[in-house]
């Protein structure tokens, strides 16, 4: 059996014989999921260190992401004279032929980038943006078109393409919940994630959704529109067995170790046993789990805390222990 067909038992509930690996920033070779995303627009050069296409720029003060600034939306009055990137370009995915058949004995996701609600923050300003949704919706809904508008093109060339899933990255949480109230998330949010979502199924392609924080309020909402798997990086803020009894079963689950906690300052049986905990609550229903291995050195990850880590999902099967084969690594196109 290989990667592709094993990812798929998870996801489909369908008896995986040993735990699939998300590895997201190193190790790569050895990782069941392989990621593919677009490539800029022809042409776009950035005017200064961190600016992307969409005009707001990256300050960055260490390894992280970092935090977007020069909003391009900050003043309203911009919007009629402010061009959105093209989606549609050949060479936005011009790269990917040759990176499927690289990886076409794994399960490819292709990544979508920052979607949704967080990209609409990144134009306009955080506050503005949530002040919007409130006192003035039709700003709102006007931003939330060009972002959606651009993911819809993204999404047509995507579904042309023999890929297994597509990534969306859109933070919706606090530690405590969610940053707007579920109402507002259902009146605008969901029925554009559902169209999202329908057309890619449509398209035979299955839906992979991160989120961080405390998103408890709407899974049920993210399951019932079609998200295939749900990528939660910090479980243990609404509680792994609540997620088990709540939502097992009914969606598959891309975890990692707590990397607030365990994952930085736990002991090698520590992470062990979370391991241990995030398959048997989660994985409990003939699959529904899938490990996800970072290296946050970033955060003070050790190496061997990130090699524990390797271990203690590595060994883990359904009644079976067997550790995580490495292939030879693909170099990228």
């Amino acid at each position: 059996m290989d990667s592709r067909e094993l990812v798929l038992r998870a996801l489909e509930f369908r008896g995986p014989p040993r735990l699939p690996m998300n590895y997201g920033n190193r190790d790569l070779e050895c990782s069941d999921v392989a990621t593919v995303g677009i490539a800029a627009a022809r042409g776009f050069t950035p005017r200064q260190p961190g600016e992307t296409e969409w005009g707001y720029v990256w300050n960055t003060l260490d390894g992280t992401l970092g935090q977007p600034h020069s909003h391009p939306l900050a003043d309203w009055r911009c919007l009629d004279r402010y061009c959105p990137p093209d989606p549609s370009g050949p060479e936005r995915t011009a790269h990917l032929p040759s990176q499927l058949a690289a990886n076409r004995d794994r399960f490819i996701k292709a990544n979508m980038g920052i979607t949704g609600f967080n990209q609409a923050t990144f134009l306009r300003g955080f506050e503005a943006f949530l002040d919007d949704l409130v006192s003035a919706p039709e700003r709102a809904e006007r931003v939330l078109d060009l972002v959606f508008d651009f993911e819809a093109g993204i999404i047509s060339q995507y579904c042309a393409l023999p890929l297994d899933a597509v990534q969306f990255y859109d933070d919706w949480g606090t530690q405590q919940g969610l940053m707007i109230s579920p109402a507002l998330w259902r009146r605008v949010f969901r029925p554009r994630y559902a169209e999202q979502f329908a057309r890619l199924h449509a398209a035979g392609k299955k839906v992979w959704f991160h989120s961080c924080g405390h998103v408890h309020a709407i899974l049920g909402d993210l399951i019932e529109i079609g998200v295939d798997v749900l990528e939660l990086l910090q479980p243990e803020v609404m509680g792994m067995e609540r997620l088990a009894a709540d939502f097992g079963g009914r969606v598959c689950f891309c975890c990692s170790v707590d990397h607030q906690r365990v994952a930085l300052s736990g002991t090698r049986d520590d992470i062990r046993r979370y391991a241990d905990r995030l398959c048997d609550q989660l994985g409990a229903f003939d699959g529904g789990f899938i490990a996800c291995i970072e290296d946050y050195s970033i955060m003070g990850m050790t190496d061997q805390s990130y090699q524990w880590l390797r271990e203690a999902f590595g060994s883990l099967a359904p009644g079976v222990s067997r550790p995580l084969p490495c292939r030879r690594a693909v170099p990228p196109a």
